[in-house]
């Protein structure tokens, strides 16, 4: 009983490395429309959500029913709990590569990125693509280290925010309110995709270790 309790565990963490994978693509593809101005990618993202949101009810639907027909001890009961968390971020994540591949949407046949701040969104978009990509890895592998790492890389994103703000107070900004506004949000969609995916390593060295990841060292 305890070893088809613990398969069934298991299949809940491939269920959710599935899903990162499928936010992985969403950021690559919304960041592909926004950069490019391409209203059919753009629509694959935002409609290929609908995908996300049913991998997210069937990890639900999981552990819930481990919870009900089984009697997890604390360790397993961590790990339940956590997944449920983590889930509900990679959800949001897919939801904000929505938000990145509206804005695209809403802006073509033009691109939204003005071309002088464009090296900085473009890092922005690098860094949380790339974030996702190595939280594929850690929900794969439960790698302690590599979330630990995940979280200091975090720092680039705050410093590239910060930057994306420099340039749109600027005396130089000549692109008007609408193309500010979109330049403001679209860094705020990077930044929070890269907070989800520090929150979800985060868990993932919890269920690992039992500890707050501030307290392991490695």
């Amino acid at each position: 009983m305890r070893e088809a309790f613990h398969e069934q565990l298991d299949s809940v963490f491939d269920d959710l490395s599935g899903i990162a994978g499928r936010v992985e693509d969403a950021v690559r593809q919304a960041t592909s429309a926004l950069l490019t101005g391409d209203a059919e990618i753009a629509e694959r993202v935002i409609s290929g959500d609908v995908e996300i949101d049913r991998a997210r009810e069937r990890v639900e639907d999981k552990a819930f029913s481990l919870l009900s027909l089984q009697q997890p001890v604390a360790g397993d009961l961590r790990t339940i709990v956590a997944a449920l968390r983590m889930v509900s971020e990679l959800e949001r994540m897919g939801d904000l590569s929505v938000h990145v591949a509206k804005i695209a949407r809403l802006r073509t046949p033009y691109v939204a990125v003005p071309e002088e701040v464009r090296p900085t969104m473009s890092r922005m978009a690098e860094v949380a693509e790339d974030m996702v990509a190595q939280l594929l890895q850690i929900i794969t592998a439960r790698d302690v280290e590599a979330a630990i790492k995940l979280g200091r890389d975090d720092e680039e994103m705050d410093q590239l925010r910060r930057t994306s703000f420099t340039e749109l107070l600027s005396d130089e900004w000549s692109h008007g309110v609408e193309a500010a506004v979109d330049v403001a949000l679209l860094g705020r969609y990077y930044e929070r995709i890269a907070d989800h995916a520090v929150s979800v390593a985060n868990r993932v060295v919890f269920v690992v270790t039992g500890q707050n990841p501030r307290a392991v060292d490695v």
